[in-house]
């Protein structure tokens, strides 16, 4: 669910063929190539209403892609899988979900679509100046100018921009595909929308999993506690490790003194631009250092590089630090337009001044970046009110696999608890040494696979998951010693 306010490249990874398809009901297919995958694949538009409670008035053109299944002998219903961010656009990840869902492929469609606002769906992005990266994300860098100059930029009515309205879009391509059914799956925000699609649309939906749960009902933006929660569980398998330990004994009270170093003298570093490759120049603050740590919480990987981070920064050598924030330069495309206007709309109304107090008072950092979006942000987006059910607990009985990384910064298990209270024939899994998206880093994938033939969640061959390595740590530039 991450995002900071940039510029963000947005790159074509269609090659259309000739061939194509048309129906009457603004649908369109071509054979087209996507990524790196090797096979041909079938691309899609279709025409849809802004407005759905106006559908004689302004059109919008959704963009969707078809992975066919491997061996289509024998029908089985796809599976639409539904991005995360919010704004992140599912055709995009093509590459990568076809090695993740490989299995799933075999046998079954795999449906991708961007969701309005991203990609090629009458995306909500703008040409802001090409300086912006990483490195300017935070508080005295942010200018209010940038925002007020990319909102002009966007055509449309904003707020037909929403969550609802998306999934009456994905609805919309399954009964375009002529498909009774879907399965569905969901990644972090994702889960959020296949939330609301399991209560505006039950009927359609065969079976729904999710991974690294967002509720509705908590919103997106507090994640001090969760972040701190992430990093203390790292800082104890550091412990742990017997290598992690012995070259970082230290590695909490270097994380401390480094912060406290920062906040009193702020560093200064020239380097090399990683996108223009120009000299430039970086101020490094404490809110940079914390914020650029909690991006690498996320993924195993980045974990494993964390304690020697902070040891090199505590002995003054930041190079480290800036060689990651660099390699992490645009490698999750979010549409930032489309996440600023679901958050600042469906989130930030929900979230109290005591409520980011509360979440403040954590070991980790301040809140910096949710003070910047609710107070600074918000308050320059156009302003809508999703509908009175939006914020129900979802209690669709519908077959439902959740899965939650213990290790997860931004969605903890607890989430996952919460929302299969209300969820009757749910079951979920929380894999202990993973991260956020779990079926993107384990045998979870699997387990999918399995989950989407027999429907049946509490009867899941779930062995594999105990496998999975305690997370192991870098001691040195060239790796474990």
């Amino acid at each position: 669910m991450k995002v900071t306010w940039k510029r963000l490249l947005t790159l074509s990874l269609l090659s259309i063929t000739t061939m194509s398809w048309a129906n009457t009901d603004g649908l369109t297919l071509e054979n087209c190539h996507l990524g790196e995958i090797r096979s041909q694949v079938k691309c899609g538009k279709l025409e849809v209403p802004e407005n759905y409670q106006k559908p004689d008035g302004d059109k919008i053109t959704i963009n969707f892609a078809v992975l066919p299944a491997i061996d289509d002998s024998e029908y089985k219903v796809p599976l639409m899988f539904l991005a995360g961010g919010p704004g992140q656009a599912a055709v995009e990840l093509a590459t990568g979900l076809n090695q993740v869902f490989r299995e799933v492929r075999k046998t079954r469609d795999i449906i991708l679509v961007d969701q309005r606002g991203t990609g090629e769906s009458h995306p909500l992005s703008c040409d802001l100046e090409e300086e912006g990266s990483v490195y300017s994300t935070l508080t005295e860098d942010f200018k209010e100018s940038d925002i007020v100059d990319c909102i002009s930029q966007f055509e449309g009515d904003l707020s037909q921009f929403n969550s609802e309205n998306a999934i009456r879009d994905f609805d919309s391509i399954r009964a375009a595909l002529d498909h009774k059914k879907l399965n569905v799956y969901g990644g972090s925000y994702g889960t959020r929308a296949a939330l609301v699609y399991m209560r505006m649309f039950p009927e359609s939906l065969e079976s729904v999993v999710l991974d690294s749960v967002g509720p509705i009902e908590v919103p997106i933006g507090l994640f001090g506690q969760s972040v701190a929660r992430s990093f203390n569980l790292l800082i104890e398998n550091c412990k742990k490790s017997e290598s992690c330990n012995r070259a970082f004994p230290n590695v909490a009270d270097e994380f401390d003194e480094v912060k406290a170093r920062l906040a009193k003298a702020p560093v200064i570093l020239d380097i090399q631009h990683p996108r223009l490759g120009t000299p430039t120049q970086f101020k490094l603050d404490d809110s940079k250092f914390t914020n650029n740590l909690r991006m690498q919480l996320y993924s195993m990987g980045g974990r494993s590089l964390v304690p020697l981070i902070i040891n090199q920064a505590y002995l003054g050598n930041y190079e480290p630090l800036i060689g990651l924030m660099a390699s992490t330069e645009g490698e999750q495309q979010v549409y930032t337009g489309l996440h600023f206007n679901i958050v600042c709309n469906e989130d930030a109304p929900k979230i109290s001044a005591e409520m980011r107090a509360k979440d403040a008072k954590n070991s980790f950092d301040n809140a910096v970046s949710s003070d910047l979006i609710f107070d600074r942000i918000c308050s320059l987006f156009p302003q809508y009110r999703p509908s009175d059910s939006f914020y129900q607990p979802v209690t669709a009985d519908i077959p439902t696999l959740i899965l939650s990384g213990n290790l997860d910064p931004v969605t903890p298990p607890s989430n996952g608890d919460y929302s299969a209270k209300s969820l009757p024939n749910s079951h979920h899994i929380i894999v202990e040494n993973a991260s956020h998206t779990v079926a993107m880093n384990t045998c979870a994938n699997r387990i999918i696979n399995e989950f989407l033939t027999s429907k049946s969640p509490n009867k899941l061959d779930e062995s594999c998951l105990k496998e999975v390595p305690q997370e192991t740590f870098m001691t040195s530039v060239n790796g474990i010693q």
